[in-house]
C-alpha cells in the first residue's frame, strides 16, 4: 500500500504531529512499509492457532503466603499526630 502526501498530512493531523515538507517523503515511505507488513501478516492463515497471552509457556514462581513482619500498628500510631480507635485521623481536604 502506498501513501501519498495527502494521506500523511491527514494521519499527522489526527495524531497531532507536525510534519514538515522535508520529512513528508520519508514518513510516507515508512508508513507505506508498515502498512505493507500489516497486509502480509493479515494474509497468513491463522486457522487453528490458539491465541496466547504470553509467548513463553512458563509458570511464575510463587512465594509461600507467610507473615514476614510483625504487627507494629501500636508503634506507628504512637508517633502519629492523631488517631482514634485504631484509625489515623487526617484533615478534611474535600469541601
Amino acid at each position: 500500500m502506498s501513501l501519498d502526501h495527502a494521506d500523511v498530512k491527514k494521519i499527522a493531523h489526527l495524531a497531532r504531529v507536525d510534519v514538515s515538507d522535508e520529512q513528508m517523503e520519508s514518513i510516507a515511505k515508512d508508513l507505506s512499509n508498515i502498512l505493507g507488513l500489516v497486509e502480509q501478516m493479515s494474509a497468513v492463515d491463522t486457522e487453528g492457532v490458539v491465541p496466547m497471552a504470553h509467548p513463553l509457556h512458563m509458570a511464575q514462581r510463587l512465594r509461600s503466603d507467610e507473615v514476614t513482619e510483625t504487627d507494629a500498628r501500636e508503634l506507628f500510631q504512637s508517633i502519629a499526630p492523631q488517631t482514634e480507635e485504631g484509625l489515623y485521623l487526617v484533615p478534611k481536604v474535600i469541601e
